[in-house]
């Protein structure tokens, strides 16, 4: 298998949970957090929908740089316009994995914000990375959930919610 095929076959199976994850969010609850200085469900979740995104901009562009950047976040009212950004991200980046080569993860992606760098890795990297962010981040919305006593759907596994039988 390929590096650009197990790119797809995680993106997809990650997708899953997270798409999971997103529809359990209330409509009630966008603007709940956790603590003070924890962001909002709303712009927790909507950064989860976009981050499949980051898989286009990993492959088209140089990098990002967060002085310039505008991150501004995206509106939604409800859960179905989270799904739906999240739907609409997903495609994004499995339409540029798959056209992608093998060759064009071997380029450098800086991070930064102005003259400071963040991080500097390949293209491949990049997308590995944005992967984790979704996972780390997808745990954060788990955490919120779980306060509010939302069932948690399973994902590597069962699930105190959704046992396997």
């Amino acid at each position: 298998m390929s590096i650009i095929e197990m790119l797809q076959k995680e993106m997809e199976l990650e997708s899953q949970t997270t798409r999971k994850m997103l529809s359990r969010i209330p409509d009630d609850k966008l603007d709940w957090q956790p603590h003070p200085k924890s962001m909002a469900m709303r712009n927790l979740a909507v950064h989860i929908a976009e981050l499949p995104s980051w898989v286009n901009m990993a492959l088209h562009t140089d990098g990002i740089d967060f002085a310039t950047f505008d991150d501004a976040p995206t509106v939604v009212n409800n859960s179905a316009e989270l799904i739906a950004i999240f739907e609409k991200s997903l495609a994004e980046g499995k339409a540029a994995l798959s056209t992608a080569t093998e060759a064009d993860l071997e380029p450098t992606w800086t991070m930064r914000s102005g003259d400071t760098i963040y991080s500097t890795d390949t293209k491949g990297e990049t997308i590995r990375h944005a992967f984790s962010q979704t996972i780390h981040h997808r745990a954060q919305l788990g955490v919120y959930l779980r306060l509010l006593d939302i069932p948690i759907p399973g994902s590597y596994g069962p699930s105190a919610d959704e046992p396997w039988v």
